[in-house]
């Protein structure tokens, strides 16, 4: 039987190597490169092929997230996990909107994680089953993308101008995003909405 090649992008090194260590002692599975930011984990699944990307969703250059966009893209035949701490539904919706075919949390037994990529692999979905009923019922994300990716680096402390040159917009588009998405949030200003918007998984 073949064995399943696994990327994995983690920004934490000992937890990249844990991860690592615990797949490869599967003898079905096999870690073909490890990448420590999203666009260092695309490089690697152009140049590994693998079969199944583990991948982290906050993460420098890329987050998991927007990796996992990509590769629907450029490599749908890549089948994504997103392997967490955030047990938002906010993420896990658009994780799924993204294209990842499974989402676990980090402090699920490391079993899970071996069974999950090999459940992957096959074609099947593998979602926390607790989240996955309260993300049913959660309240839908009301941001638009411009508006989440304006948000986030306000949120960081960017100032309109650092965001309107970041995005190669104007200021006034900016802060006009900025104030639909405020208003939207019903928030007090930019720090407040993007506090909001990232305990519900919006950002």
């Amino acid at each position: 039987m073949a064995e399943i090649r696994v990327v994995i992008a983690e920004d934490q090194g000992m937890v990249l190597g844990a991860l690592a260590a615990l797949l490869d002692l599967e003898a079905d599975i096999c870690v073909v490169a490890r990448a420590a930011n999203g666009r260092a984990a695309l490089d690697a699944v152009a140049s590994c092929s693998p079969d199944v990307l583990v991948t982290d969703i906050e993460m420098p250059r890329m987050t998991g997230l927007e990796l996992a966009a990509a590769l629907k893209t450029s490599h749908p035949e890549v089948r994504t996990i997103i392997l967490t701490t955030f047990a938002r539904p906010g993420y896990l919706r658009r994780a799924m909107d993204a294209g990842a075919r499974g989402y676990l949390l980090k402090d699920r037994p490391a079993a899970e994680l071996a069974d999950a990529v090999r459940r992957v692999h096959q074609g099947l979905r593998v979602v926390d089953p607790a989240l996955a009923a309260e993300a049913w019922s959660a309240e839908a994300d009301p941001l638009s993308d411009r508006e989440r990716q304006i948000l986030q680096r306000a949120g960081d402390g960017k100032s309109s101008t650092e965001i309107a040159t970041e995005l190669h917009l104007s200021d006034g588009t900016v802060r006009n995003y900025l104030s639909e998405a405020i208003a939207k949030l019903g928030a007090a200003n930019r720090v407040d909405a993007a506090r909001i918007a990232r305990a519900k998984g919006w950002l």
